[in-house]
């Protein structure tokens, strides 16, 4: 007994690392088990739910007042918690009524799992919605018991002084000596059916209730969402339809896996030492290669040193030879040019010659020295230096050199360089960067490599990520900035050479995030919403046969239109949505919440063009408000076509009709009200004006005839669905 014992400890002892929670690092109190599988202490839980939602509102404040769709109510911060695990039904409650029905959006209930920071989303109940992981929290109980080996646990019902305690009740939640328990739990009474267990401190009800149910416990397991419900769940709940068993029969099942699967790892311990050995061998055996690799390295850097200073030496010696030749002529020309100063040298010789008398004499010596003079008149008259100052030729030129050894890497011909796609990769509120290997199958992993690219074309350093797959989703871009990228192939202690760099530029604001919204003058006859609400179609057809007598009679068939379900009061936001090419007219751009008023609440059956501010129709009040700040901006697209508004800089047509961009985007600048369009592919502003931004502003959209928007999706990390193997 006393060998169990031993090894029960031992065991306890080198499951520690099994029961640290992931977020805070310390042993798992009360913990819950999330969607993904993963436990995590119901306070960490908590915590970052408050953390999310507190830089939720934070961002809320500078895009939302009590207008807002998404208005969310200040709470005094004593009641945090409670927000956070409140119904629905009850938040719903909450929302403002205005000329805007009420579409108020449950708070943030989705954030990354410490364990394998993957997206976890809470649903509408949130933490009061998850179970209970009561198997770990009793091993970590246990384990807490063995730590606290030497302090024992006492008896609370002992006279002084107390005996140690040796079994703890649950029901009474209280710990007795073998004495005690048999005084107070006397055989034949009630309190002899009572649970008990070990000395504990720990007297937390070990029962699992419904989160949808809060007064009935958990009897039955749903197959089809692999959770446990109880019978009011099956009978009328959620899992109305789905196929459940009893908890007995789960029970069994799962308990067969568990036991056959530590069964086979158990049978397999000699295989697993050994391999254990293997890996010390291998780790030995990586060390001395490593060790040896890097005084191969060593060796190849010191040979480049060497010729370095060998050709550091060599051209150091052609300049001061030159630079020496240079100042001897230098030297002889001055010397030269001070004998014809006076009273020294061929001067001074030729008022000498002067004072000769005898004319024969003169005649003699003095033409020779007249040809002296005169060339030195000329020497004079055209001064030309005797060596040039400049070393331009003597410049040396690194340039190659210098991109040679930037690439400088482990190189194999085995290793093939990837290319980056550029048609798949893009930039919106992050970068995705997608890149294809032709030897992708010999590529054990991959570096992607960015840096932000300064106004002046001034380089920072390169940060880099390893990536085992071939594409990767970058955040923390700033915004309004070009960033270089490119990528490396490794295969082992192999690289290949860089990719050819992509350069791309991040959109001039943080992204908006927003949805259409059904609530708010949404026209379902005419306008069709997908199930995210991401996606608008216009049905044209028999609605468009039925305006036929006006149209013939001069009246045009209306505009329908749909805005975002969030509002924007000050800040400065980018946002981004495609137009489908067989659209035949979409209005896109904002619109301020008076305007909006106007819009929804008199519809008109069929109005003329001539209204619209934005339409590209000639009409003396547009011509007559163009310059002005208006409540809205819109642009025309349609027939694979943008339609810039007219001003006073481009009024001919040629110059207002642009090629529709694959992706248009819209930066609105309420601080400064001013809005513009963008061509997403290349980042490139189309068109900017002025905006009136004294009331909310909402992102707006219009469409008549055949026609589909689509807003463009947020670019996040594509995440592996955990599925429990039952």
């Amino acid at each position: 007994m006393e060998g169990d014992g031993s090894d029960s400890l031992v065991t306890i002892k080198n499951i520690e690392r099994e029961l640290i929670c992931p977020a805070c690092k310390e042993l798992f109190t009360h913990p819950l088990i999330l969607p993904c599988q993963h436990s995590i202490c119901h306070k960490c839980v908590k915590e970052l739910l408050l953390m999310l939602d507190d830089s939720f509102n934070d961002v809320g404040s500078d895009n939302s007042n009590q207008s807002s769709p998404r208005l969310r109510l200040p709470s005094p911060s004593v009641d945090k918690i409670d927000r956070i695990s409140r119904p629905a039904s009850q938040r719903r409650s909450l929302g403002w009524r205005g000329w805007k029905r009420n579409s108020l959006t449950p708070r943030t209930t989705t954030f990354p799992c410490p364990g394998c920071e993957h997206d976890v989303d809470l649903g509408e109940r949130g933490i009061n919605g998850l179970f209970r992981n009561f198997t770990l929290e009793t091993i970590v109980e246990r384990y807490r018991q063995a730590a606290r080996a030497a302090t024992a646990i006492m008896c609370d019902l002992c006279k002084p002084p107390p005996q140690e305690s040796t079994k703890s009740c649950m029901d009474c939640s209280a710990s007795y000596c073998n004495e005690c328990f048999k005084i107070y739990h006397p055989w034949g009474t009630v309190k002899a059916q009572h649970e008990y267990v070990g000395p504990t401190t720990n007297f937390r009800p070990k029962i699992l209730m419904c989160p949808e149910h809060e007064t009935e416990r958990i009897n039955m397991y749903c197959e089809l969402c692999r959770r446990p419900v109880c019978h009011l769940c099956k009978l009328g709940g959620n899992h109305s339809n789905h196929r459940v068993t009893t908890m007995s029969s789960a029970y069994k099942t799962l308990k067969e896996k568990l036991s056959k699967d530590i069964d086979y790892l158990i049978g397999k311990e000699s295989q697993v030492k050994s391999q254990i050995s293997e890996l010390n061998l291998l780790m030995k055996e990586t060390e001395c290669n490593g060790e040896r690799a890097k005084e191969d390295a060593i060796t190849h850097f010191e040979k480049l040193f060497e010729i370095l200073e060998e050709r550091k030496s060599s051209v150091l010696k052609a300049i001061d030879a030159s630079k020496k030749l240079r100042l001897d002529k230098f030297q002889t020309q001055m010397e030269e040019y001070q004998g014809l100063l006076e009273n020294n040298g061929l001067v001074g010789y030729a008022q000498e010659v002067l004072k000769e008398t005898d004319q024969s004499c003169f005649v003699q010596t003095a033409k020779q020295l007249h040809v002296r003079i005169q060339k030195a008149t000329e020497s004079l008259k055209s001064f030309r230096p005797a060596a040039q100052t400049s070393f331009e030729d003597y410049v040396v030129n690194t340039s190659k050199q210098t991109e040679l050894l930037g690439e400088l890497s482990f190189f194999s011909s085995g290793v093939d360089v990837p290319e980056i796609n550029e048609e798949q990769s893009k930039v919106y509120n992050n970068a995705l960067i997608n890149w294809h290997h032709p030897e992708k199958d010999k590529a054990d992993s991959y570096v992607l490599e960015y840096r932000k690219i300064n106004r002046d074309e001034e380089m920072l350093s390169w940060n880099e990520i390893e990536v085992c797959g071939t594409s990767k989703v970058i955040s923390d871009l700033e915004s309004n900035c070009n960033y270089a990228f490119r990528v490396r192939a490794y295969k082992g202690s192999i690289c290949s050479p860089c990719s050819r760099e992509l350069i791309l530029h991040t959109p001039p604001a943080p992204v908006f995030s927003f949805l259409f919204d059904e609530k708010c003058g949404y026209n379902n006859e005419h306008l069709l919403l997908n199930l995210k609400r991401d996606r608008v179609e216009s049905r044209a057809g028999f609605n468009l046969l039925l305006a036929a007598e006006r149209i013939q009679v001069g009246y045009y068939t209306s505009l329908d239109y749909i805005i975002g379900d969030v509002g924007i009061t000050k800040g400065k936001h980018f946002w981004a949505f495609r137009v489908e090419p067989y659209s035949y007219l979409v209005k896109a751009g904002v619109a301020s919440s008076d305007k909006l008023q106007e819009w929804l609440r008199s519809p008109r059956d069929a109005v003329s063009p001539r209204y619209e501010q934005d339409s590209g129709h000639d009409s003396g009040s547009e011509d007559a408000c163009v310059d002005s700040s208006q409540p809205f901006t819109l642009v025309t697209i349609g027939m694979k076509k943008v339609f810039i508004p007219k001003s006073p800089t481009s009024n001919e047509p040629e110059n207002r009709v642009l090629p529709m961009p694959t992706s248009i985007g819209v930066f609105l600048d309420c601080d400064k009200g001013k809005v513009a369009f963008y061509d997403m592919d290349h980042m490139k502003c189309l068109y900017e004006r002025q905006v009136d931004c004294s009331h909310m502003m909402y992102p707006a959209f219009a469409l008549m005839g055949s026609g589909g928007v689509q807003l463009e999706e947020s670019i996040s990390a594509k995440y592996l669905e955990y599925q429990e193997n039952m």
